[in-house]
């Protein structure tokens, strides 16, 4: 059964390549149209923190797509190809980082929960799959311990769960915050109806990527748990 589960994970792996190159595609094609408006990414992003009584800092950040709101600093981080743009997708990615600023800021329900889970998940993505190879090689090896080997694997099998519990929840968030950037662009006048459906396609692509790591993480939960259960003995 093993060989499915590795080819399923093959499967999203591949298309999560593509969709990443998705991203990039639809954000280099719209990064080529100038709103109408000529507002910057990094300027419509102070704006829009100015309108919601926000004093947070809004900084230029190397590379490309490494956009990002930081809680813990409070920082919104726009990277050079949106901060000095006045493109449309420059305009989508800024507007959707300051939805993630509102998040915060109201104490999105989701988001709060995504920032409790998020150490488990980091501590389950890192030692989980170890847990279960190393229970399994336990029941293998010392065959006087019952189902210790077993209760291992299960435990690294749980820890890996919360990693993709933390991608589950990171995705209402993701939506959440790109219908609050659409919202804030059209109330704001920033983008025109017709330069709408590029920002809608270059955050949709967006998302997708979210999906397939959900979507990976779950066929891996998958896998662990046909591994732990070799562990178990009869």
């Amino acid at each position: 059964m093993d060989y499915i589960y590795l080819f399923l994970l093959l499967g999203v792996m591949l298309l999560s390549l593509i969709a990443q190159g998705r991203v990039q595609r639809v954000f280099n094609k719209y990064a080529q149209v100038p709103s109408r408006s000529g507002v910057t990414g990094a300027r419509l992003a102070e704006e829009l923190l100015y309108r919601n009584g926000i004093n947070f800092p809004v900084q230029a950040v190397s590379g490309s797509l490494t956009d990002h709101f930081d809680p813990k600093n409070q920082v919104v981080g726009l990277s050079e190809p949106v901060y000095g743009s006045s493109s449309v997708s420059a305009l989508a990615v800024a507007a959707h980082e300051i939805g993630h600023v509102l998040q915060y800021n109201e104490d999105y329900g989701p988001m709060r929960l995504r920032s409790v889970i998020l150490p488990a998940a980091n501590i389950g993505c890192r030692i989980g799959p170890y847990l279960v190879l190393g229970g399994l090689l336990l029941s293998y090896l010392a065959r006087g311990t019952g189902n210790a080997g077993w209760y291992i694997a299960l435990v690294g099998v749980g820890l890996y769960v919360m990693m993709l519990l933390f991608q589950l929840i990171t995705l209402p968030v993701e939506f959440n915050a790109s219908k609050r950037g659409l919202s804030m662009l059209v109330d704001g006048g920033y983008l025109e109806e017709d330069e709408l459906p590029g920002a809608k396609k270059m955050l949709r692509a967006a998302a997708m990527t979210y999906v397939l790591a959900a979507l990976g993480s779950f066929v891996t939960v998958l896998r662990l748990l046909s591994i732990a259960g070799r562990a178990r003995r009869r």
